[in-house]
């Protein structure tokens, strides 16, 4: 019998990820063809992340009691069946179309159990001591998938219009299911002793009493917040500025997953030693925010390239320092209760970046960019003052 493995569930993760990087670029854009403006943009691509915040906790008690395997098919069997319906509503004008999207997107929000799920497989079969170690594998299928996707859309568009990504997705992700029936196999050992957790908002409050871990999730909302927006207006001002289309967006999302994977995988580790976390998660906020504030402003393509592989390369520097001090700085015994509350954290940006970018985008062009640009520097200036001064004067932690 095939044992459970880390390459079979980083297979899992990576085809279900290449489904999500070739939709989410093009999400705005489709909108915008319904006739969605402003926030209604926004409100559509955050519904999803608002699905997986109310869901991903209820998946992952479900996969304590009844295993990681039958939760992680049903996920990817509404994957499936959610990308399906974004090339049925491609096929569609206005209003309907508008709402068979946002169904899509909540539909898939409520099966995203895939990523919590997989990391607790992860954690089932990975000795302590190599944990870390093997849960980057999700970090690295995160940054294929967003190389791929964005690409595989782009010539899904281009070859077979508008509801050719979603299709392609949907197949992606009904091949999956089925490889998954029987490659997949249960990593949760029957009588695995399970843990008593507090209450979701007593976790909450518990972690953010402690001073230093408060500033980083934080730091963390604002870095997600920041990328969210990002995302969700970039191919607005692609199509208002420059007049690309879907095919030429997925191929731009895939330069940024290229920028992006060359930093995880040889430069972080550099500029880690060389700067340490508190400097790096100051200075990347600083970049993130100057690269932010030009990129409406430039008048030509090549310009524009430069300051988004800036963009990605500081967004994704800025991700695993920060991470680090929260895993650094979290009580003995709830290294896992902490960090979720990071990425629970990191879910409630996803939910309204989007609605506020495009907001403010619908307003004015420039108006997104500018003020995401000011925060995001603004929260550098707090990171130096807060984590950079606390180290220069090795100030104790805070008593939990």
């Amino acid at each position: 019998m095939r044992k459970p493995s880390l390459a079979i569930i980083f297979l899992t993760v990576f085809i279900d990820l290449i489904g999500f990087g070739i939709v989410l670029p093009l999400l705005p854009r489709y909108i915008e063809r319904f006739g969605g403006k402003g926030a209604i943009i926004g409100l559509v691509i955050g519904s999803f992340s608002l699905m997986q915040f109310i869901f991903s906790p209820i998946w992952g008690r479900l996969s304590d009691r009844i295993g990681r395997r039958p939760v992680l098919l049903i996920s990817n069997a509404g994957s499936a069946i959610a990308y399906a319906l974004f090339a049925l509503a491609a096929t569609m004008d206005g209003t309907k179309g508008l709402l068979l999207v946002l169904a899509s997107r909540v539909f898939a929000g409520i099966c995203g159990a895939n990523i919590s799920v997989a990391s607790a497989y992860i954690a089932d079969i990975s000795p302590p001591e190599k944990r870390s170690r093997s849960m980057a594998l999700i970090g690295l299928a995160f940054g294929l998938g967003f190389i791929f996707g964005p690409a595989i859309g782009a010539f899904g568009a281009k070859a077979y219009g508008l509801p050719g990504p979603g299709w392609i997705a949907a197949g992606l992700c009904g091949f999956n299911f089925v490889l998954s029936i029987f490659i997949l196999k249960e990593s949760l050992q029957p009588g695995a002793a399970q843990s008593d957790p507090r209450p979701r908002l007593e976790q909450w409050i518990h972690t953010f009493k402690h001073p230093k871990l408060r500033g980083l999730i934080g730091l963390y909302f604002l870095a997600t917040f920041c990328f969210t927006s990002f995302e969700a207006t970039l191919p607005l001002l692609l199509a208002k500025a420059y007049n690309y289309d879907e095919t030429r967006l997925g191929f731009i999302f895939s330069y940024c997953g290229v920028v992006a994977a060359f930093t995880q995988g040889g430069l972080i580790g550099f500029l880690v030693k060389k700067f340490g976390d508190a400097r790096l998660i100051s200075i990347s906020l600083i970049v993130v925010g100057v690269s932010l504030a030009l990129m409406p402003l430039v008048g030509n393509i090549v310009a524009l390239m430069v300051l988004l592989g800036v963009f990605s390369a500081a967004s994704n520097i800025n991700r695993t320092p920060t991470m680090g001090q929260i895993s650094v700085n979290a009580p003995p015994g709830e290294q896992g209760a902490t960090l979720g509350i990071a990425q629970s954290a990191g879910t409630l940006a996803r939910v309204f970046g989007p609605t506020y970018a495009t907001a403010l985008y619908g307003v004015n062009t420039n108006l997104s960019f500018l003020v995401t640009a000011v925060l995001t520097i603004l929260g550098g200036v707090f990171a130096w003052r807060f984590l950079v001064s606390a180290e220069k004067s090795q100030l104790q932690d805070y008593p939990v």
